[in-house]
């Protein structure tokens, strides 16, 4: 006389019993892999987050550069009378577009009417890492920077204290 199976298959069919034991095989590899890959892709869009990040604050600082190297062609005519303290417009912006071709940078440069106010955008882009991956081979970055001119004291002194 043979016993029947103990366990979780005593009463179920012999194929449901090797369905059970051989059942789970393999699902947590699957489980595994799809938080490795969660895991890449979220690692991936830091890197390249932080890359974007670091790109455009290069080109604000080159912007910055290129603003001041600029806001120093004034017109030496209108300044040495003391008429005006104004950008020489053509000067200014030759000035600006040699120092961002000094950087590699491209970008425009733009005098205000007035020839007060010379502001630099530098236009450029950051080559990603692993965004690739999913069809995003680069990025846009722009840096943007305004430099006034200012002449004299633009507020009065406090006497003692």
């Amino acid at each position: 006389m043979t016993l029947p199976p103990a366990g979780p298959c005593a009463r179920r069919p012999r194929w449901w019993c090797r369905r059970a034991r051989w059942g789970d095989r393999g699902g947590v590899t699957v489980f595994v892999a799809v938080c490795t890959l969660a895991l890449i892709g979220i690692i991936g869009v830091a890197v390249d987050g932080g890359g974007t990040l670091r790109a455009t604050e290069r080109a604000d600082f080159i912007a910055g550069e290129a603003a001041r190297a600029g806001g120093e062609a004034i017109d030496p005519a209108q300044a040495i009378t003391g008429t005006a303290i104004v950008v020489n417009p053509q000067d200014a912006q030759a000035a600006a577009q040699a120092y961002l071709h000094s950087a590699g940078a491209t970008g425009t440069v733009t005098v205000s009417r007035d020839g007060t106010r010379l502001t630099v955008t530098v236009t450029g882009s950051y080559t990603t890492t692993f965004l690739p991956a999913v069809g995003i081979g680069s990025m846009p970055v722009t840096g943007h920077a305004t430099a006034t001119l200012l002449h004299g004291v633009t507020a009065p002194e406090e006497v003692g204290h």
